[in-house]
Order: C-alpha cells, then sequence, then structure tokens
C-alpha cells in the first residue's frame, strides 16, 4: 500500500472469494495482481489503441483513444486507493477492465449495434466487457476467458451499482429495461451478488472513469478547437477559478501550458474532493470490512454535493459544445451507419465471416448467430470495421 495504512473495508486478495475455475496460488502475484496482469496481456486490451475515445482514429495523434483513456482512468484509481487504503492492484485491475466491451466508434458505435440487436437482446458494452473476460478471450489452455476472481468480475458488472434491486427488478443503468442476458446468465453460474453495491475499489474505478474523461474531453475539445478556453471558464464556474488561479500565477502563457495548468487542476481537484468526501462517509458509517461497503446501500466512494454540481455543469457544457458539435455528431453518424451495414451485411450473408467465427454458424438459432455477429463487430477497432466494410461496399464514408 506504499506506506498508507490498509483500510479496514479494502478488498483483501488472501480472502478472496475465488475463480470459476480453480487454479494454484502463484508465489509471486496476489490473485488480484493476476487478474490485473491478465487484462493487460489480453487481445480485447490492445485493440483498445484503435478504438475511439470521441475522435475517430485518424484524426490526429493527440486525441485520446479507449487504451489511452482506460490508462489514465487506472493512474487516477491507483491514486485514490493508495490514498484510501484500499487495495490498488483490484482498483487498477478494473479501470483496465473496465472498456473493454466498447465497440468501435464509441458510443455511436454502441448505440448502432444496440438497436441492430433489439430483437437479440440488444448490445450493452457493459455486459459485452464480461462476455470478453468470461468466454470470448480463449487463450488459456483450462477455461475459455481469463478466469478472473470474484471480486473483479463482480466490479466490472456493479462498478456503476447494483444491478437489480432488492425485488430483484433491473435497477440502475438498466431501470425500465432488461438486465442484459450475458449477466444474468453469468450470474446463474457464479453469483455476483447484483442487487448488493460493488467494493470501495469498484466503487473508485468507477469515479476515476468520471474524473479521467471530464477533464480529457475537456482537453480533446481544446486541442480539436471546438471552443476555447474563456468560453469553457465563461460557462463553467470551476474551470473559471482554475484558469484564474493559473493566470494569477504564471502571467500570459502560450495556450497549450495554460490548458494543461487547467486540466491537471481539474484532475487534482476532483481526487482531493473524491479523498475528503469519502473518508467522511468511511467515518460516518464505519465500515468494518469489504462487505460492509456493498450492504451500504449507497456508494461511500463520490464526490461531495457542492463538487458534483460543479462537475455537472462542466458535463452540461461538453455535451453542448463538443459532444454535440456538428463536426463530431457528422463523422458519428457516418460511422454509425458504418455498424449497421455491417450488422446486416453479415446477418444476410453470416458465411462471410473470417475463420472460427464462421465454424457452424449454419446450425445456430437465429439469435445466438446474431450475437456472434454482434461479438465479432464489437471486437472490431475503428480501422478494422472500416476495412471490413470497404471489402462488402462499394462506398465506405471518409470519417473526417
Amino acid at each position: 500500500m506504499s506506506g498508507h495504512p490498509r483500510a479496514a473495508f479494502a478488498a483483501d486478495p488472501q480472502r478472496s472469494r475465488g475463480r470459476l475455475v480453480a487454479e494454484p496460488a502463484s508465489p509471486t502475484r496476489t490473485d488480484f495482481q493476476r487478474d490485473r496482469d491478465r487484462i493487460i496481456h489480453s487481445a480485447a486490451f490492445r485493440r483498445l489503441q484503435y478504438k475511439t475515445q470521441v475522435f475517430v482514429y485518424h484524426e490526429g495523434d493527440h486525441f485520446r483513444t479507449r487504451l489511452t483513456h482506460t490508462i489514465e482512468v487506472a493512474q487516477i484509481a491507483r491514486s485514490l486507493a493508495r490514498a484510501l487504503g484500499v487495495d490498488e492492484d483490484l482498483a487498477e485491475a478494473l479501470a483496465l477492465a473496465h472498456d473493454l466491451g466498447h465497440s468501435p466508434f464509441g458510443h455511436a458505435g454502441e448505440r448502432a449495434l444496440d438497436a441492430a440487436m433489439a430483437d437479440h437482446g440488444g448490445f450493452d458494452h457493459n455486459a459485452q466487457s464480461l462476455r470478453i473476460v468470461t468466454r470470448l478471450e480463449r487463450r488459456y489452455a483450462g477455461f475459455d476467458g481469463l478466469n478472473l476472481t470474484w471480486e473483479t468480475l463482480e466490479g466490472l458488472v456493479k462498478h456503476n451499482g447494483p444491478v437489480l434491486d432488492e425485488a430483484g427488478a433491473p435497477a440502475g443503468a438498466y431501470a425500465g429495461r432488461a438486465v442484459p442476458g450475458a449477466i444474468l446468465e453469468f450470474d446463474a453460474e457464479f453469483a455476483l451478488d447484483l442487487a448488493g453495491y460493488p467494493s470501495a475499489e469498484a466503487q473508485i474505478a468507477a469515479i476515476s472513469d468520471d474524473i479521467a474523461y471530464n477533464a480529457h474531453d475537456l482537453d480533446d475539445g481544446l486541442r480539436a478547437a471546438l471552443f476555447c478556453l474563456d468560453e469553457a471558464a465563461a460557462d463553467v464556474p470551476l474551470i473559471a477559478d482554475m484558469l484564474d488561479d493559473v493566470d494569477r500565477r504564471h502571467g500570459q502563457l502560450e495556450p497549450a501550458r495554460r490548458i494543461h495548468e487547467t486540466v491537471r487542476r481539474l484532475i487534482t481537484r476532483a481526487i482531493e474532493d473524491v479523498v475528503g468526501q469519502t473518508r467522511a462517509n468511511v467515518a460516518e458509517h464505519g465500515p468494518d470490512d469489504a462487505d460492509a461497503v456493498r450492504g451500504a446501500g449507497h456508494p461511500l466512494v463520490d464526490f461531495g454535493a457542492p463538487f458534483r454540481a460543479e462537475i455537472d455543469k462542466l458535463r452540461a457544457f461538453l455535451f453542448a459544445r463538443m459532444y454535440r458539435h456538428r463536426r463530431v455528431t457528422s463523422v458519428m453518424d457516418q460511422a454509425a451507419r458504418v455498424v449497421r451495414e455491417l450488422h446486416t451485411a453479415l446477418i444476410d450473408a453470416p458465411e462471410a465471416l473470417p475463420g472460427e467465427w464462421s465454424r457452424g454458424i449454419a446450425d445456430l438459432d437465429d439469435t445466438r448467430r446474431a450475437r456472434r455477429i454482434a461479438d465479432y463487430i464489437a471486437g472490431m477497432t475503428d480501422r478494422y470495421a472500416l476495412d471490413q466494410h470497404r471489402r462488402l461496399f462499394d462506398r465506405t464514408p471518409d470519417l473526417r
């Protein structure tokens, strides 16, 4: 724990609930360290290098990809875990795994694939992450997937909160719609306590994702000249406060340094707020082990209410000025078309799937065939999706 005392409510790798397929312990690594290492060495993790965060992969080398975003989330998660005395390796493993299930072209690709799969259970990137680490990675001799610990799988599925309420109805992100079949099917085999909150380490991974994408989408939007820093400051008091501090301390800075100094302050301020609020929550509730965190009834790792209100203003600004900017939406609309057309073409001609993807495809029912096609498309990088579209269609959009 790098000199920080271990919190009573930290996940303990020595008391893990184990793996679906039992394995001998490692003499050199904890179970959570092994999980982290397996995630890093997975094919799905490597593919994140060429998957979109907001801008498509060839917009420029300075913009975030899913991989660079994931690494930044992991760094923030380790910082928070160290400060709060919980297991850094589990927090890092969850941060590294949280985006494994994303389809090409970011949320535009996910929405297109979800719509295409509407008659077959839809598509959800969180459920897809679970499919990847439990089924689709086929590298180990003794099992499909990565055979991760219960704590890592639980955190992967529930890092944003419970999936079911106490009555067994869909909750949280799934309220008002069905919980994806992949989650329910795996839970029946290896129960993940879907109605409980996750560990502190999983809550840290979730809030680290929030911190990273808000700060770094601001940075990328500024680099892309979708808006300028003074416009952000005019709409977001939190940015104005930090920009005032930068200007007061450093005077006239060149734009790139002025942006970086502001963004780094945003990350630092967010981390400090989470640490302070979480310590207050822990002092109030007094969890004496990891299960007490799961049974608290609400997240213990959180922003304070004033800072969350400021972050909400930043999100509103980014939504209006970046995510809905015509340059971004125009490209994403075309990207969604690529995903839709790939899915339609492969449903019509599943024999066009390459290699093992096409093996036995004719023997599957419609839903299982559609799911295999969705698995194939979801695993594509942006550039591979465009290459496959060119192979099947005469006209492929130039996503610029």
